[in-house]
């Protein structure tokens, strides 16, 4: 049993883990840079460490400061939460060496699903569904016109080592094919320092459907139901919810799919398979990512397990604490992201001090955040600053809870998404579970929510 972690992360999801390790008895270790000194994490934690300045590159991707903390702390396990290093398989490897335990997958099945052209391959001769595209890495723009007049126009250009919607961009000829070419690489040598991007053909307005996976080092793998995410902006989700509005028979298929893509990496820890899904309900495999998702609150409200203290207890070789016969949809849940952006000027970020807090309380409602009057917004980092998750017996009393929290939620002087949440939750065509990936485009116009479109 672990009896100290150290979260290797900041914000809501740190904060998380700590309420997860406390409940479980075991002290965790937080670490912080500069900028986040005054940090709801570093409050709850036991114990906290400076790891370097604010901009990630000196502190949370830091991975010798991050491995300096955990042996000055003494701590048998770390925890990388999402984003920053959750997905990096030299931290974990790292680790490793170190004798510290990484709380989620190996390094292997990290890589493997990581490379997102690899994982294709893999989950292609499993049999996996995908949609089609090139079979490996497209290297030059002659091999992508060449490939594009094959698959036929429109087309998406994604990058190899990627992942949440960075170097990610859609051609409708070979004109924008080019210039496509040319921003994703870029943009995936920004973000992740591989240029090689792979080719698919662009599925319309598809569905984005989510299933979580849970898999012990005993060769138990199970599914948690699934998500849809579709609600998002610039592959950015917005809101999630569980379950999808699906058929019994399809929920079947792609939970097996998703065990499936599980057991032919070896994977151990919590994961999530993601896939595409048409109007006839024909899906496809899109990505494996290999950590903690931010929405996992709504699968745990949904069926009572709570996601965290599973990896924790996967991690110190314990096996899953429920069967698949044992897993049940128990609700309907849905999840809001709150971003510091203001909605009416383009999502302009808007860092800055809280003044003005209210986070509602009431039946079926729970917020997970680290904010609080008095907080500094640093510039720094990601913009959402609380996830907002309500249940209910139907989706529509989620729906209804979440709006009357949405109504009585107040942060300010700053600007955040509550308002363009407002909209979505009473929009006709959310209602009647109508969603698609391009549901917040057809709201917008030049970068503007447009009121008048979410009221028809």
């Amino acid at each position: 049993m672990f009896s100290k972690i150290l979260i290797a992360n900041r914000g809501e999801v740190a904060v998380r883990i700590i309420r997860a390790c406390r409940e479980m008895g075991i002290r965790t270790i937080a670490v912080f840079s500069k900028a986040d000194r005054d940090s709801l994490h570093v409050r709850l934690a036991n114990d906290a460490i400076c790891i370097g300045e604010a901009p990630s590159s000196e502190s949370y991707l830091n991975i010798p400061s991050i491995i300096s903390a955990a042996e000055i702390a003494d701590v048998e396990a770390i925890h990388p939460g999402y984003g920053f290093l959750a997905e990096n398989p030299h931290f974990a490897e790292i680790c490793e060496s170190c004798e510290i335990k990484f709380i989620g997958p190996s390094p292997e099945s990290i890589r493997l699903m990581g490379d997102k052209s690899l994982a294709r391959d893999t989950m292609r001769k499993v049999g996996l569904p995908l949609v089609p595209g090139s079979k490996g890495v497209v290297k030059e723009q002659e091999e992508a016109l060449r490939l594009a007049k094959k698959l036929t126009y429109p087309v998406i250009i994604k990058a190899k080592a990627g992942g949440g919607g960075k170097g990610m961009k859609v051609a409708h000829n070979d004109g924008t094919l080019v210039s496509a070419f040319m921003t994703a690489r870029a943009e995936a040598e920004s973000a992740f320092g591989n240029p090689e991007v792979y080719m698919e053909k662009y599925v319309k307005g598809p569905r984005h459907i989510e299933m979580q996976i849970v898999a012990d080092s005993q060769g138990h793998v199970i599914h948690l139901g699934e998500r849809d995410c579709s609600i998002q902006r610039r592959h950015q989700k917005l809101v999630e919810e569980a379950p999808a509005l699906i058929s019994k028979k399809l929920r079947q298929k792609m939970g097996e799919a998703a065990i499936k893509a599980a057991k032919a990496v070896n994977y151990q820890n919590v994961g999530t398979v993601e896939f595409l899904v048409d109007d006839d309900e024909r899906f496809y495999f899109m990505e494996m990512n290999t950590r903690l998702q931010v929405e996992h609150p709504v699968t745990e409200m949904v069926t009572g397990v709570d996601i965290v203290k599973e990896q924790i207890r996967i991690a110190q070789g314990e096996k899953l604490s429920v069967t698949q016969d044992q897993v049940e949809q128990r609700c309907v849940a849905i999840e809001c992201r709150i971003n510091a952006e203001d909605p009416d000027n383009n999502f302009m970020p808007s860092p800055g001090k809280i003044e003005t807090l209210h986070f509602p309380g009431g039946p079926n409602v729970r917020i997970d955040s680290h904010v609080y009057r008095g907080y500094q917004i640093p510039p720094f980092y990601d913009s959402m600053i609380a996830k907002v998750i309500t249940w209910g017996p139907d989706r529509q009393q989620a729906i209804t809870t979440m709006h009357r929290v949405l109504d009585e939620m107040e942060i300010g002087p700053i600007k955040t998404t509550i308002s363009l949440h407002k909209r979505i939750m009473t929009n006709p065509t959310f209602l009647k579970g109508k969603n698609n990936t391009l549901f917040i485009e057809k709201l917008m116009e030049t970068g503007k929510i447009q009121q008048e479109e979410l009221a028809s």
